[in-house]
């Protein structure tokens, strides 16, 4: 019988989530190890080397951990749900003239999904991840507050999910800075993973080149929408593009097209296959509008309340009010804003702690 419970503890082989398995085991919990197979280079369409999570390296790092520890570890292959749920999403916000943000569709959809399930066959009262953030219970609300290091914080990718799941879910790295974690990993007696790198990479795209691999996806869609037209806000065109989907709002680099002054991607209208460009001062919005909002922190919010938002996961944030109407908020932001894009994530923050969060939703798309 373990001194404090039976816990699923995630494991991708990294350092983070090795020492956040090797915390628990050695404050007493029951630690069963669990790893992901989400999916596969084969039908990813990728070039570079197979690294990172979900790789058969770190599959077996993970798996070492759990041997050297003395707790079970297994593999779950969840490449079909995650196929259908991350991937396809992936392609089809970008095909409809968004940018998606995979981290959070799978932190939703499908890891916690396939971490509760198993908690419960295995009757585990807990699921751990390494995600640099903290979670606790105020008020009869399970709340999501920040990393204590800011720098690595990962509370932005989590506002999908549901209080159900968040009462049962520790982050125990979220309490320590990621040098304080390399350090841990070293005293342990695992001085090369103390030294591992990190990967920023889509999971699925480890070569970090996402057209190549909606080509790969879609090599029809893709070819069709070749030699579409760059134009002003006021409809006149500019030049030829490679097709609406290999761009993203704010986008500056890669345009391959010189008009004299830097200029960027402020709208894309797929149903014309037209990527509008304009210089910097047009990217600027003090308003926008967000679908699927989950709450986190409050059960409801029944007026307008100020909050900081961030529309990207390195965003610093910007203060502003949100006014929650059902699963949709309006954000009026104190600033105005640079590069609003729709279909990624908006979170709004009390201080530390994540007040709730949704998808930026694509403007009207005006040819004024």
């Amino acid at each position: 019988m373990s001194k404090h419970g039976k816990v699923l503890m995630a494991m991708s082989g990294g350092i983070d989530s090795s020492v956040a398995a090797m915390m628990l085991h050695e404050q007493g919990y029951e630690v069963i190890g669990l790893t992901m197979k989400t999916w596969d280079y084969a039908s990813s369409g990728a070039s570079k080397k197979e690294t990172g999570c979900c790789s058969l390296d770190s599959i077996n790092d993970a798996r070492t951990i759990a041997v050297q520890k003395g707790f079970p570890h297994f593999i779950l292959d969840i490449r079909s749900e995650f196929g259908e749920s991350v991937i396809d999403n992936f392609v089809d916000e970008y095909l409809a003239g968004r940018t998606p943000n995979p981290c959070v569709m799978c932190n939703t959809h499908i890891k916690w999904e396939a971490l509760l399930k198993r908690a419960d066959m295995l009757n585990c009262e807990f699921i751990a991840t390494g995600h640099y953030a903290q979670v606790r219970e105020e008020n009869g609300r399970h709340i999501i507050s920040k990393g204590l290091d800011e720098s690595k914080d990962q509370s932005y990718v989590l506002w999908g999910l549901k209080q159900e799941v968040l009462k049962r879910t520790m982050f125990p790295v979220g309490r320590f800075r990621k040098t304080e974690i390399r350090k841990m990993a070293a005293e342990m007696g695992f001085d090369e993973l103390s030294k591992k790198s990190e990967s920023y990479e889509i999971c699925f795209i480890p070569d970090n080149d996402y057209r190549s691999f909606l080509k790969t996806r879609k090599p029809e869609t893709v070819t069709q929408l070749e030699g579409g037209n760059f134009v002003s806000a006021s409809g006149k065109i500019l030049g030829k593009h490679r097709g609406y989907p290999f761009y993203t709002i704010g986008q500056r680099k890669g345009l391959e097209i010189a008009l004299g002054e830097p200029m960027y991607v402020t709208a894309i209208n797929p149903q014309t296959n037209t990527v509008v460009l304009g210089p910097a001062d047009q990217l600027q919005r003090t308003r926008m509008k967000v679908r699927n909002v989950n709450l986190i922190k409050f059960q409801a919010i029944n007026e307008p309340m100020e909050a900081l938002i961030k529309i990207r996961y390195k965003d610093k944030g910007t203060e502003g009010t949100v006014l929650v109407t059902d699963d949709r908020a309006d954000v009026v932001f104190h600033a105005p804003v640079s590069a609003i894009a729709p279909g990624q994530s908006a979170v709004f923050y009390d201080d530390r702690d994540v007040i709730g969060g949704g998808f930026i939703v694509k403007e009207n798309f005006s040819m004024s």
